[in-house]
């Protein structure tokens, strides 16, 4: 994982104001964004009750992302301020019962696209992360755990062509997501299925020529297909790699790439993505910086670049609203505090 806690977010109190916001938002169930097939009046019914576990935080994949960010600061830090109050929290919502109806959901043919591949990976992580640690909740999970673990084998071993959007569909980031998660507890054969489906996607890559961002996006299509390879290919690779994928990276045309895209509004939802891109663009300049090799011609401008967004990023994380505030924290910390370590 590329990501160190920085001098200026590693204090308790920053720490404390991520969980807090965490907690509030997995309790928060309305208002909900809710996306699923109806095929009778009999499917309408609460969100919660096909998703006692993360009904909270917007949307499902949002809940799962903020519980991990609950779990991933009470590991490193277990005495901030409001632990007690954010355990006591998710004893309530990650129990066996509903653990198993959510396992159920995604165990039925809904479940088997419904989340894909973003939440899916973020469950996932969420479960490394709380197995790594020995965490209580690790085993009420399982069951859940397990049947999306099930979905994503069958999902990306099938997989003919990725999705190179810079929004949830994006396939390079969840892949990361999950071969780190698969790595983490020692899942040689989910770990296996991540690097074949990076390679069969992105191997060819090169000379890339979107632009870059979009007004939706919160992830670089660019940065996160890189760092997926980097955790793939071995570095003398991954350069030759990168150097053909990029080739035209200093010229002026990537300069907003390398420059953080001012989000103007980071109230609005769209406006919040653009906000969390340049978090997300923070993490995949440093992993770059970490990757090629010392003195590399790229490698001053992928610090430059990771720092900008860095600063940039931070800046919109609290006191915007819920449609920034119920996802955007859990940016900050797999920058700030990475992951599974």
């Amino acid at each position: 994982m590329m990501a160190h806690m920085s001098e200026t977010r590693s204090d308790d109190a920053t720490a404390a104001r991520l969980l807090s916001t965490a907690v509030t938002n997995v309790q928060r169930h309305h208002p909900v964004h809710w996306t699923r097939m109806v095929s009778s009046d009999a499917d309408l019914v609460p969100h919660r009750v096909l998703h006692p576990v993360f009904a909270g935080s917007y949307d499902w994949h949002s809940c799962v992302h903020q519980t991990w960010l609950a779990v991933r600061v009470l590991r490193l830090r277990p005495h901030v301020e409001g632990a007690a109050e954010a355990e006591a929290v998710l004893d309530s919502l990650i129990t066996p019962e509903g653990c198993a109806t959510e396992a159920a959901f995604f165990s039925a043919p809904e479940g088997l696209y419904w989340e894909r591949p973003y939440g899916w990976a973020w469950l996932l992580l969420l479960d490394a992360e709380l197995r790594t640690s020995g965490s209580r909740w690790a085993e009420p999970l399982r069951p859940l755990s397990e049947a999306v673990r099930a979905n994503w084998l069958t999902w990306i071993t099938g997989a003919t062509l990725p999705v190179r959007t810079g929004t949830h569909g994006n396939t390079a980031l969840a892949t990361a997501l999950v071969l780190d998660a698969a790595r983490a507890v020692g899942d040689s054969e989910l770990a296996a299925a991540c690097e074949a489906a990076a390679l069969r996607w992105y191997r060819g890559d090169t000379r890339y020529g979107a632009y870059e961002p979009d007004a939706a996006d919160f992830l670089s299509p660019a940065l996160t297909e890189a760092d997926l390879l980097r955790r793939v290919l071995p570095q003398q690779e991954f350069t030759a790699w990168f150097e053909a994928f990029l080739p035209d990276l200093d010229e002026d045309r990537w300069t907003t790439l390398r420059e953080p895209f001012p989000a103007d509004d980071p109230s609005d939802p769209y406006g919040a993505h653009l906000a969390g891109l340049a978090l997300s663009r923070a993490w995949g300049w440093a992993a770059l910086a970490g990757a090629l090799p010392a003195g590399h011609r790229w490698a001053a401008t992928a610090e430059r670049a990771a720092q900008r967004h860095h600063e940039a990023g931070w800046s919109y994380v609290f006191g915007h609203g819920y449609a920034a505030e119920h996802w955007l924290g859990t940016f900050a910390a797999y920058l700030d505090l990475g992951a599974l370590d």
